[in-house]
């Protein structure tokens, strides 16, 4: 197998950069000929002219530009390695790719991700949601930092996967004035009563389905959602009641004008930080798990 030469690479994204030989000559330390040979070498590592000549200058081939975008990002993710390991960053901004499992409720997704900006007030997070599966192929290939879920992750990925506990709560009814009558006599209201649902594939829903049967209540599903921020707009006009994790008990009323009609412990909704790694070493993730255990969920 061939392996890249990375000092190679390092020579082509100089010069590209810089728009000669001359200049990244001075920026290198490095005599023009050096440069020039390692380019070569490089050229005929991967088979194709990276560089044009138009008239006295340098100019990327097609090629050329698309070994270009891999650099940018190869050198981006080498200083970004740099700043993870040391734990600070070193004038570059720190970046945190998240995946949230999207079945996970904005505010509960907020909520964890907040201590991560307070610890460091320069991170830019980038935020993917998906279903499981997608997510987990994405940290497989280093795409993402950590991924977010309602359930540890068990899908077949290419490499090993971690699953870290940050915490379990209970669940809270929520209904809009028109159904809050309905906290009288909870959970038994519930029986024929309209209830907005997360969809079918999720673990909360299998929670609820169960819950529902053990207590003999048989509520009137008026709607299945793939998304949680939809579940919620249509609760809080008042099409059925929803459940939503405890954590977000305060912020779901304020947020929606809606009310807590009743809660249980019996389901119980768990989260999960899944990497690649058995112990947390990026920082911000490091924050966020620190946080979850500390207070969110209670210690």
């Amino acid at each position: 197998m061939s392996w890249l030469n990375y000092h190679h690479l390092l020579y082509f994204w100089t010069v590209a950069r810089a728009g000669s030989i001359a200049k990244a000559s001075e920026e290198l330390h490095l005599a023009q000929p050096t440069i020039s040979t390692q380019i070569k070498l490089l050229e005929e590592s991967l088979g194709h002219q990276l560089f044009e000549r138009k008239g006295r200058k340098l100019v990327l081939s097609d090629v050329g530009r698309t070994v270009m975008r891999y650099a940018d990002e190869i050198f981006r993710l080498g200083n970004e390695l740099k700043n993870v390991v040391s734990g600070l960053p070193t004038g570059q901004q720190l970046r945190l790719n998240v995946g949230v499992l999207d079945v996970i409720p904005k505010l509960v997704a907020e909520q964890l991700l907040k201590p991560a900006l307070d610890a460091g007030p320069s991170l830019r997070i980038i935020c993917r949601e998906s279903p499981l599966p997608q997510l987990l192929a994405q940290l497989a290939l280093h795409e993402l930092d950590v991924v977010l879920a309602d359930a540890p992750g068990s899908e077949p990925v290419s490499v090993r996967s971690f699953n870290h506990l940050l915490g379990k709560c209970g669940v809270t009814f929520f209904a809009a004035a028109p159904l809050a009558h309905l906290r009288k006599d909870f959970p038994r209201s519930l029986d024929g009563a309209p209830m907005l649902l997360p969809s079918e594939e999720s673990s909360v829903r299998r929670s609820l389905d169960l819950w529902f049967e053990r207590r003999g209540v048989r509520p009137l599903i008026a709607g299945d959602f793939d998304d949680s921020a939809l579940l919620q707009a249509f609760g809080q006009k008042g099409h059925g009641i929803f459940a939503m994790p405890s954590i977000i008990n305060e912020e779901v009323q304020r947020q929606f004008n809606v009310t807590a009609i009743g809660h249980t412990d019996e389901i119980e909704q768990c989260f999960y930080a899944i990497t690649v790694e058995r112990r947390l070493r990026h920082p911000a993730v490091v924050a966020i798990a620190e946080a979850a255990r500390s207070h969110i969920f209670g210690g």
